[in-house]
């Protein structure tokens, strides 16, 4: 974001010593790393927020396009073309099954012999 090195870094607190005093300083440079901390949580939180605020109109733009190409009633109302040939075709015989039962052959006691 900024281009600071570390010379004007050690400029800036020669001068914070200077004027705030050996005293003080620690407890400045505490309460600016918390400013800073707050500052940088509640422009992460504003940014995540217009994110998803762009994606969500996002994703509505692709729902209204996807209605407008198909909608839902057209899909549900209308049979496809399996289903229309389906309904034209004339009844088929079903297979039947073969004389004498379900056509497996009968389970021989291997101790009857």
């Amino acid at each position: 974001m900024f281009d600071v090195g570390f010379w004007e870094l050690a400029l800036i607190g020669l001068v914070a010593l200077l004027v705030v005093g050996p005293e003080r300083l620690p407890r400045l440079a505490r309460t600016a790393g918390l400013w800073i901390g707050r500052g940088r949580r509640m422009l992460s939180s504003v940014k995540a927020e217009i994110d998803r605020e762009m994606k969500a109109d996002e994703l509505k733009e692709i729902l209204d396009k996807q209605a407008k190409n198909n909608p839902l009633e057209t899909i549900l109302e209308e049979p496809t073309e399996h289903q229309k040939e389906e309904q034209q075709k004339p009844d088929a015989p079903k297979p039947h099954a073969p004389p004498g039962g379900t056509g497996t052959p009968a389970r021989q006691d291997s101790r009857a012999e």
